[in-house]
């Protein structure tokens, strides 16, 4: 019974990580889409700038 316990109890902090690792990586994955996003904005913007002067 001790070993059920323990291997529950590890495979519930295993689960924890896995859960906060793939949030991490998720809200990593999406703050740099914005982030280039916002990127690809301006650079084309300054582009557009450009090609009217």
């Amino acid at each position: 019974m001790a070993f059920v316990n323990g291997f529950l109890s590890y495979l519930l902090l295993l689960i924890v990580f896995v859960v906060v690792g793939g949030t991490a990586i998720f809200l990593g994955i999406t703050l740099r889409k914005g982030t280039d996003a916002k990127a690809e904005k301006a650079e084309a913007q300054e582009l557009a700038e450009q090609v009217q002067k």
